[in-house]
């Protein structure tokens, strides 16, 4: 894998030490940093059509959450049957069951660039410079539990980045759960059952954990992705209310998917 991604590290080298030394006599110190949100901002923009099919996506199957729920009563005990018949609703919807999560597949490509850049001590046979920059004094390529430990003033930077993660997750599960809730035309989005409920509710957090694992570059670029796709959201979802408004449907169901 890592020689599979040569390539891109060395592009991403490129490009973000280029920028970070265009940046420096303005930002200084902190020139890498927005560095690492340029190249994050561009890869979103890159991702951008794919982004709001996936929202359809989503919006798709909030609407189809009833009857999904309906469909796994009538034919609890015939699997192949409810696959058949969920299969069918999707098929008639024009949408699929992963739409919403072609974005996140597409991501991982990009996160594991951004991994392996603060992870190499040279790229493309040079020394790698960008390993020299740090935030308030955290070199970009430390991970959370290295160096001078979670209890430092070193750890309280990497607490403050999961701090911010984890509110963002917090408000992206809240706002799918108003997109569920506005798309069944429900005061509250339909809970999960049992051990399947707390899966669904610890989900959004699996970032979070994922950055306690990365060089600090990656949990940046998290950072930038998530309050990204949080702003795709509300925007998403500010248009269909005022479409509903327009028609006088608020609150009723979300515009219909068409097929591509």
């Amino acid at each position: 894998m890592f020689r599979l991604l040569g390539v891109p590290v060395d592009a991403a080298y490129h490009l973000v030490s280029g920028l970070t030394g265009i940046l420096t006599p303005v930002l200084g110190g902190l020139a890498a940093v927005a560095a690492i949100v340029a190249f994050t901002m561009a890869v979103r923009i890159l991702l951008l059509p794919l982004s709001l099919r996936a929202l359809r996506g989503q919006a798709a199957a909030a609407r189809l959450a009833p009857q999904l729920q309906a469909l796994g009563q009538r034919h609890a005990g015939q699997p192949e049957r409810l696959q058949r018949e969920v299969a069918a609703l999707y098929k008639r919807e024009g949408t699929s069951l992963f739409a919403g999560f072609t974005p996140l597949l597409l991501q991982w490509p990009f996160l594991s660039v951004m991994y392996l850049l603060f992870r190499s001590p040279q790229v493309g046979g040079q020394p790698n410079t960008l390993l020299s920059r740090d935030l308030f004094g955290v070199p970009l390529g430390m991970h959370w539990l290295s160096g001078a430990g979670p209890a430092s003033a070193q750890g309280a930077v990497f607490v403050g980045v999961f701090a911010l993660l984890a509110g963002l997750c917090w408000l992206s599960a809240r706002l799918g759960r108003l997109m569920t809730a506005r798309a069944t035309g429900t005061q509250a989005a339909p809970a999960a059952p049992g051990g399947a409920g707390l899966l669904v509710r610890a989900l959004p957090y699996l970032t979070v954990l994922i950055a306690a694992f990365a060089p600090l570059a990656a949990g940046i670029y998290l950072l930038v992705s998530l309050a990204w796709s949080l702003a795709e959201r509300m925007l998403y979802l500010r248009g269909w209310t005022a479409l509903s408004t327009d028609r006088g449907t608020r609150g009723r169901r979300f515009p219909p998917e068409r097929p591509s």
